[in-house]
């Protein structure tokens, strides 16, 4: 047997279409219980119970316990962006489960990526960040430059708090439907936080879009530019 990550295994585990549709609800970075993820694949409850465990095994998913219920939600940023990016290669080769219709251009435009923005308000603010040189990126690696403090601490975003947690600061996620990258990691969650509060946006309680008010929009605008 070769050495190294056994990518045939975790593979194996999202190529199911059942545990796929499971994973891609999950996506909303909302935790799941077994019935609705059972919904969301088409399932019994008893086949779903049996998914929820072979994803759970592999690390994919997380159990929580809450009372007498159990949620499920993603292990962490890092399986929602391989996720991501597996989108972004079935889009690109055009294995396409539905037509495109209003709520595929809504999700497009803005939607949730686990726990940060994502689509093409994702991307234009991840543009952004790096036209107003509010990033740095040493030997790969993406940091906040001094000018991209400030710009966060006068958003609003207590920048201590964030390093002082053991996630990445900045990461940048590919996005499936703009094949760009969009900003993850902390700080791309507190951001997506902070425009909630703001009421610039708030997220569709029934799917991943972000839907922005007028007044939102028109803010996003003027603090990441307007759309080409």
């Amino acid at each position: 047997m070769k050495e190294g990550p056994d990518i045939a295994r975790i593979a194996a585990l999202i190529g199911d279409p059942a545990r796929a549709n499971m994973l891609t609800a999950l996506m909303s970075g909302k935790a799941l219980t077994a019935a609705e993820l059972a919904m969301e694949a088409g399932v019994t409850p008893q086949t779903a119970s049996t998914h929820l465990a072979r994803l759970d095994e592999g690390g994919l998913i997380r159990p929580r316990k809450q009372g007498r219920h159990k949620y499920f939600s993603l292990a962490g940023d890092e399986v929602a962006h391989a996720l991501e990016a597996l989108m972004g290669v079935a889009a690109g080769a055009g294995h396409l489960r539905t037509r495109t219709g209003p709520r595929d251009r809504a999700l497009r435009k803005a939607r949730v990526c686990y726990n940060h923005l994502a689509g093409d308000m994702g991307t234009r603010m991840f543009d952004a960040f790096g036209a107003k040189a509010w990033l740095a990126r040493r030997a790969g690696a993406l940091s906040l430059s001094p000018d991209g403090e400030a710009f966060v601490r006068a958003f609003g975003i207590d920048l201590a708090a964030l390093r002082a947690r053991r996630a990445p600061l900045c990461l940048e996620c590919l996005d499936w439907s703009e094949r760009r990258s969009h900003l993850a990691g902390a700080l791309g969650r507190a951001m997506l936080g902070r425009m909630e509060d703001l009421k610039w946006a708030r997220r569709d309680g029934e799917t991943r879009v972000v839907r922005f008010t007028r007044q939102g929009e028109r803010a996003f605008d003027a603090t990441f530019g307007a759309a080409p």
